[in-house]
């Protein structure tokens, strides 16, 4: 039972430090200018910080986006929600023929600091992630 208790308070404390909500107030100026100068427009995004990273969790009109940004106010990547449709072929053929009968709960497009882009798509709660022809590169749990 002990053993039981300390693996339930471990494991909440590794989620707790993996992602904690914060206040706009607690995120440097340096991070928010970044945001504000990249979305002039959003009032009313929610922040986390992230392995030291802040990110920004917002809509764009009816899109949900986030960005994250590091300490110093460098941009690390955005990621926009899209159809599991909007998934390239190579993306959607690997999940019908490795996931047969699964759905795709949430998919997004991942562009980071290099212009780089990547696919994800969440399918029970596990995220799989594809490059930008749609090969698959990694599946990992889902934090969210």
């Amino acid at each position: 039972m002990k053993k039981t208790i300390l693996l339930v308070a471990l494991v909440s404390g590794a989620l707790y430090v993996n992602a904690q909500k914060t206040t706009e107030a607690d995120v440097p100026a340096a991070v928010k200018a970044e945001f504000k100068s990249l979305y002039t427009d959003i009032k009313d995004a929610k922040w986390e910080k992230e392995k030291g990273n802040y990110e920004a969790n917002f809509k764009k009109g009816t899109t949900e986006m986030s960005v994250t940004i590091d300490a110093s106010g460098k941009l690390l990547e955005t990621e926009t929600t899209i159809a599991a449709s909007a998934l390239p072929k190579a993306a959607s053929d690997y999940i019908s023929k490795n996931l047969a009968g699964k759905k795709v709960k949430e998919a997004s497009q991942i562009k980071d600091a290099t212009g780089k882009i990547t696919y994800e798509a969440e399918v029970d709660e596990v995220d799989y992630t594809f490059d930008d022809k749609g090969n698959f590169l990694k599946k990992e749990k889902d934090n969210d």
